[in-house]
């Protein structure tokens, strides 16, 4: 039967006249039918009768896996064929429990705790024999890449370098022994079997790979907090690397399963999955490929995600009905993802497991009530109710929201410009980085209406492009 190499792509006919395309980028293989795009299932897990004719379906099966009960093998190093295809291939029978992280909230005193980089690539399980994600799927790793690890298990990532997530999943999720792998690190941060607090961890494993010497794992660097203000600095370095943010740990604490106080998470900007709807076109530079996403959030409300896309992911985006992780940095009152950027497509996650909102996420507007928190409001003693006059509808307030945004060669800028009533609030700067936000109110609201459209204009002709 034929195949598409790493990156090809077929069309193939299907029913009406339509044809389909079929794609395999980095042995995740995809169909643009709504058979395949719809499957209530995590996206290395669908199938369709395009993909099985094409492909032949002892391949499909191989590739996805039949029921069964039976371990995970390792695939042939031949290739992309597993060894026995009736195992199912992509999923261990025991999903990892592993420790959590929850979000800082500023409250929590962090003098003494651990800091290290929060690594954008795949979290990785090392049960002693092979690795797997969270839900239980088995990355494939060759066997020249683990010959050094131990049969003990290890919690760690696996990472290729800041802002190249995307590359990481599309490697460490191919079922073949491939030479793409000695781009991967495995970048350890703890020993889960180990009983012992969080330090002696850390030197169990540093005392092990003392001994193995791994060419591809390696230890992660962890630091002493001295303050908040030592975090914001480590912060905002890492940030200015590309990074996604740090991690702090308490000291002496155990490994447990699940969220835990123990472990948090220190970020500027907000992670999130939604669903792509729609590829919205480009203009100006981007004419004729993706301009943006269309995304639907789990709680039904849609956004545009314009920016954080290579060039080869707009000339080749995310599927329809595609998993996807953004980033962003808070919600607006409606609910709306503020300045949402693409991170890359998520494939270890089904549409059910998606949270929504992710936990802390400030909104903005949220809990402005006017009176002390936690007390209602005072109300005038009435005699007679019936002597209240009728409440006077309110006015209509003018209400509009314009976002752009400016690729630069070393940076993305935004811009956005919200109008409510007289009053215009302009938010700007660059991704990353803390923004900039400026309020200016007019006498009427036509004015500010026709302030932001000059505004929005002077963007535009300065090479900001609007999504």
């Amino acid at each position: 039967m034929p195949d598409l190499e790493d990156g090809g792509a077929a069309e193939v006919p299907g029913s009406g006249g339509r044809t389909y395309t079929l794609k395999n980028i980095g042995g995740a293989y995809s169909c643009t039918c709504p058979a395949w795009q719809f499957q209530n299932q995590g996206i290395e897990r669908r199938s369709c009768k395009h993909l099985r004719a094409y492909r032949g379906v002892e391949a499909e099966e191989a590739r996805i896996g039949a029921p069964s009960t039976g371990p995970a093998r390792r695939p042939t190093s031949g290739g992309g064929a597993l060894s026995a295809p009736s195992s199912g291939g992509a999923t261990s029978t025991v999903a990892p429990k592993v420790l959590l992280a929850q979000r800082w909230d500023s409250s929590t005193r962090i003098e003494g705790w651990w800091i290290s980089e929060k690594l954008d690539g795949v979290r990785a399980y090392w049960d002693g024999q092979q690795f797997l994600s969270r839900q239980g799927n088995v990355y494939w790793a060759p066997t020249w890449f683990v010959a050094d690890l131990p049969e003990e298990p290890l919690d760690g990532e696996l990472w290729v370098g800041r802002k190249r997530f995307q590359q990481t999943v599309s490697i460490v999720r191919r079922q073949d022994e491939s030479d793409h792998w000695k781009e991967v690190r495995y970048l350890v941060f703890d020993a889960p079997d180990h009983d012992g607090g969080f330090e002696e961890r850390l030197e169990h494993v540093k005392s092990i790979f003392a001994g193995s010497q791994p060419e591809y794992a390696h230890v992660v660097a962890h630091e002493r907090c001295r303050d908040a203000t030592h975090l914001q600095e480590e912060l905002s370095r890492v940030e200015a690397l590309g990074g996604e943010g740090l991690m702090l740990r308490q000291p002496a604490s155990r490994y447990v399963a699940g969220r835990s106080a123990t472990l948090l998470k220190v970020k500027s900007f907000h992670d999130a999955e939604g669903r792509v709807k729609e590829h919205l076109p480009g203009m100006g530079k981007h004419e004729g490929r993706l301009g943006a996403l269309r995304m639907e959030a789990k709680d039904g409300t849609l956004f545009s995600v314009g920016t954080g896309f290579s060039d080869a992911e707009r000339e080749d985006p995310p599927a329809i009905g595609a998993l996807v992780t953004f980033r962003f940095q808070e919600l607006t009152d409606a609910g709306v993802p503020r300045f949402p950027s693409y991170v890359g497509v998520r494939h270890d996650l089904s549409w059910e497991q998606v949270v929504w909102p992710p936990e802390s996420i400030p909104v903005l507007g949220k809990g402005a009530t006017g009176s002390a928190a936690g007390s209602e409001p005072a109300l005038a003693p009435v005699a007679d109710l019936s002597a209240v006059p009728p409440a006077t509808p309110p006015k209509p307030v003018e209400e509009v929201s314009r976002q752009l945004q400016f690729e630069g060669s070393k940076s993305v800028r935004f811009w956005e410009v919200e109008q409510h009533g007289a009053k215009l609030t302009i938010t700007s700067g660059r991704v990353g980085r803390e923004p900039r936000v400026e309020t200016i109110s007019f006498r009427t609201a036509k004015l500010a209406a026709e302030r932001a459209d000059v505004l929005t204009e002077a963007k535009i002709e300065k090479g900001y492009e609007e999504f």
